[in-house]
């Protein structure tokens, strides 16, 4: 018997093993039922979840663990050529521009990636 998720909060569930619902004793048809009507008596779904973990379509998913903290990730953003335009090394200034993917320094003797 196909159950929808919801089925157990609807105000016309049986809590039968062998009925679904008063309206449709082998359960609906489609994704969704249109007479579905929430329970006033059921109880709340908890809406939980652990830290460090989030729910997407319904999984648990844990989240990776973070290659920086959260201060180091700010301080990041004050030296980080991204985010100030310039060369920590040599302090050149270059165009923040997504297509500018090398940055090289031109007080060096040879071209190298920073």
């Amino acid at each position: 018997m196909p159950q929808l998720p919801e089925c157990d909060r609807c105000q016309f569930y049986s809590h039968d093993p062998h009925i679904v619902c008063a309206i449709h004793p082998t359960g609906p048809n489609n994704d969704s039922c249109l007479d579905f009507r929430e329970n006033p008596n059921a109880e709340p779904v908890e809406m939980w979840q652990p830290e460090g973990a989030s729910y997407y379509n319904g999984e648990l998913i844990l989240q990776p663990q973070q290659r920086w903290t959260p201060e180091e990730q700010l301080e990041l953003i004050d030296w980080h050529p991204l985010f100030t335009g310039k060369c920590p090394q040599c302090q050149h200034e270059f165009d923040r521009d997504w297509s500018a993917r090398v940055l090289t320094c031109l007080g060096t003797k040879s071209l190298r990636r920073h």
